[in-house]
């Protein structure tokens, strides 16, 4: 059996074509609560609440090459999890780098090309809220 995964949390992220569109979207049409914005106040990604998991609306469709959908996994050790996965024959988009904001990302994609967002918090990180 491979080795299982601790996922700390996890969110869907959407690209949407609109990002204003999509926002007013999940915020008035569906109602879904804001959990935290970011970024730019005039354009801001927002992370919704949804159920047991959370929905992250932030970006463009044709930002980064991205698809529209990703997955977005924090984990313990971005690098321990990257490379026993790509051991495994996992798809491998990206290595593991320091974001400029702060986070630890390494990309990976499922067997459709979904793209896969390991996530480290760095202990110092503001969004740290579990001192595990």
């Amino acid at each position: 059996m491979m080795g299982s995964m601790e996922v700390l949390s996890s969110r869907a992220l959407l690209r949407p074509v609109d990002l204003e569109r999509s926002r007013v979207f999940y915020r008035d049409t569906l109602g879904l609560a804001i959990h935290r914005e970011f970024g730019p106040p005039e354009s801001p990604g927002t992370v919704f609440f949804c159920g047991n998991g959370l929905l992250e609306v932030s970006g463009r469709a044709d930002e980064r090459g991205s698809s529209p959908v990703e997955l977005w996994l924090q984990v313990r050790n971005v690098a321990v999890e990257y490379d026993r996965l790509i051991a495994t024959g996992v798809t491998a988009l990206r290595e593991p780098r320091t974001e400029a904001w702060g986070l630890i990302e390494a990309w990976i994609a499922d067997p459709d090309g979904i793209r896969i967002v390991l996530v480290e918090v760095p202990r110092d990180h503001p969004l740290r809220r579990d001192q595990r």
